[in-house]
Order: structure tokens, then C-alpha cells, then sequence
């Protein structure tokens, strides 16, 4: 040890007290990260606790801890990372959902964007992060979640419990096609659909989750105004591929939640652009950029952007998303980061009290 004097307790917690969360811009002393130092020599071990386990800047924090005991002269820092993830507040005339501490919507205006896709994925990369998660399927009419994650259609017909979440990749799914024979129709209108979304959130028995995802149909439709007005959701994810009539239907989307008070974390350009295997080439199949204008428009965020890949399409039939089944793949940490930049801007608006 350089130190003139042997470190203290006091030493330690003062250094710290000068290391600012990059997201929430406030001492993570303050804040109440720092649950625990023990000094030991000149060793020290810090018990630190994240807003979520999926947070992005983790690698920074780890730098900055450091950079900050650095002139106390000690050996051996040693950071024991934990996560506890706050629940959302609901609004006047919401109802809390039993078992669940945050909603996140996974919504567009247009069909065909790749919706369940992006949802699919993003609760997965969640749960690989350790956040407790879970799915909804509210696309009442085209339930496709059984088959992206590999369950039967229709195996909790007999069931004389009710539906239930079926566990898969550490992630509880829900979806009405776990009632339906393959090749069922669904033939409900409006308000029958509003009334089955509000069923899906509340009497499900969901099992302590820090995130539950719902995959919302396409359009402004019953679904997505049954689920804004009853539950406290977190915010929404928008999804969109490049053309301008994507766009267009995307940025409609917006506007709706806009108008629901429901906060809008960004938006995603899916099928974004595709690489070909053997030469390399890249090429822009649906044109490129246009999700990122639309978002800088509107003045939301831009998340990412998620290419066309063989390999989600084949994930996505075979029941096992790509996050799960290629986790190496570029397409899969794409998604690991977008659902770390969701998780942090739910953390950000708690914290603010939005």
C-alpha cells in the first residue's frame, strides 16, 4: 500500500461518494447503490446494487469505483454485483398486476414488422441478464408465441386450471394459442379482445417478475387501449422496418401512446439490412435509416437496428429466438443491448418519479 495511514471505513465510503451513476446523474452513495463496504487491509469489498440486472453501464461503473479508490493506494478491490428492480407506479384508475413489477409493450401500427420477433427476443435477452421475465401474447387473433418458442398449440386445452404460464428459456409465456388446436380461428371483435388482454394480465398467476413483455397486435387497436388505460405500463417499444410506409404507420403508433400517457422509450429498425454469407455484401432490401429518421423526428430515441438474418427466421420456426439459440451472433447482441437500454430508461424514469 502507497497510503500513509491505514484505510478506513470513512475513507472508502467518501471516495465513493464522488462516483455519479452515468444514468441517473447522482452519487451512487446517495442513491443507495452501495449496500454494504467491509475493509480488510488492504482489501475492500463492496456489495453494489444495480437498478437492473440487464444494466448497460455496469462495465463503467466497475471503471469509475476503481478510478476512485485508485489514490487510497488499495490492493485489492473486490465488487459483488446485485440487482433489485423497482416496481411502476399505477395511475388513477389502474390496477397493479399481481406478481409483476414492470410492463413493457412491444407495439407498431403496421403488420409484418416483426413484432413478436423483436418481442421474443427481448425477453429473453432480459432473462439471460437474470431479470425475471415474462411474456404475453395480446395478439388475440394470430397468437404466435407457441410456435417461437417451441410450445404446442393448444396443449392446455384439457387443462382444468385455467391458463398458465408455461416456462422456456427462463421466460414465463402466456398466449391464448395454448387454448387453441393449431389452425383455430379466432373470431372476436373489439371490445371481446379489450376484455381478454385484461384477463391475460390479471389472471394469470405470474411468478415475481422484474419485466413482463407484452407482444401487442398491430394497429390502435381494443388491445393496446385496454392495457394502457388498466395497467401501469412502463413504457413502449415501437418496431418498424425502413420504408416509408413502415415509418409512417410507426410514427402513428407513437402518437397513440403519446395520447395514452404511456412513455415511448424509442423506436427499432427491424429487418434493417442484410448481409449475404458468402461475399459479405451488404444490402439494403427494404432501404436503410428510415426508423432513425422517424425517431429523430418525433424526438424519441433511436434503439437499434436488427438486420434480416436466416438465422432468426429459422430460430423463430424451430421454437428456439436467436437470442437463445445463436447468442454469439451480432443479431442477438443487437437485442441484448436494446433490452439493456430499455431496462436503464426504466430505471431513469422510477428514479425520476415519471
Amino acid at each position: 500500500m502507497t497510503a500513509q495511514h491505514a484505510v478506513s471505513h470513512d475513507d472508502v465510503m467518501a471516495a465513493l461518494a464522488t462516483v455519479n451513476d452515468p444514468e441517473l446523474h447522482a452519487s451512487i452513495v446517495r442513491l443507495g447503490m452501495v449496500k454494504e463496504v467491509v475493509v480488510d487491509g488492504d482489501k475492500v469489498t463492496i456489495d453494489f446494487e444495480l437498478t437492473t440486472p440487464a444494466c448497460p453501464l455496469r462495465e463503467t461503473i466497475d471503471h469509475d469505483i476503481r478510478a476512485a479508490l485508485e489514490p487510497l493506494g488499495i490492493a485489492d478491490i473486490q465488487i459483488e454485483w446485485g440487482a433489485r428492480v423497482l416496481a411502476s407506479n399505477p395511475k388513477e384508475g389502474q390496477k397493479p398486476v399481481a406478481g409483476v413489477r414492470n410492463i413493457i409493450a412491444v407495439a407498431s401500427n403496421k403488420g409484418g414488422v416483426g413484432k413478436s420477433t423483436v418481442a421474443s427476443n427481448l425477453a429473453i435477452a432480459l432473462a439471460r441478464a437474470g431479470a425475471s421475465v415474462g411474456i404475453i401474447d395480446a395478439d388475440i387473433t394470430g397468437p404466435n408465441l407457441p410456435t417461437m418458442f417451441g410450445l404446442e398449440q393448444g396443449f392446455q386445452k384439457e387443462s382444468t386450471g385455467g391458463l398458465r404460464p408455461a416456462e422456456r428459456f427462463g421466460v414465463q409465456v402466456v398466449s391464448i394459442g395454448f387454448l387453441l388446436p393449431k389452425g383455430t380461428p379466432v373470431v372476436w371483435r373489439g371490445p371481446m379482445i379489450g376484455s381478454a388482454v385484461r384477463q391475460l394480465l390479471h389472471d394469470v398467476p405470474w411468478d415475481d417478475l422484474d419485466y413482463l413483455i407484452i407482444d401487442l397486435p398491430p394497429g390502435t387497436s381494443d388491445a393496446s387501449m385496454s392495457m394502457a388505460q388498466d395497467a401501469p405500463v412502463a413504457g413502449v417499444v415501437i418496431v418498424s422496418t425502413p420504408q416509408e410506409v413502415s415509418t409512417e404507420d410507426a410514427m402513428k403508433a407513437v402518437a397513440m401512446f403519446e395520447k395514452l400517457d404511456v412513455p415511448v422509450f424509442g423506436m427499432i429498425e427491424n429487418m434493417s439490412y442484410f448481409v449475404a454469407p458468402d461475399t459479405g455484401t451488404r444490402y439494403d432490401i427494404f432501404g436503410h435509416g428510415g426508423a432513425q429518421k422517424a425517431a429523430d423526428e418525433l424526438g424519441i430515441d433511436f434503439l437499434g437496428e436488427i438486420p434480416i438474418e436466416p438465422a432468426i427466421r429459422e430460430g423463430a420456426d424451430k421454437g428456439v429466438p436467436v437470442v437463445e439459440g445463436f447468442p454469439d451472433s451480432e443479431t442477438a447482441k443487437a437485442f441484448e443491448r436494446i433490452a439493456g437500454q430499455v431496462a436503464a430508461r426504466i430505471s431513469v424514469l422510477q428514479r425520476m418519479g415519471v
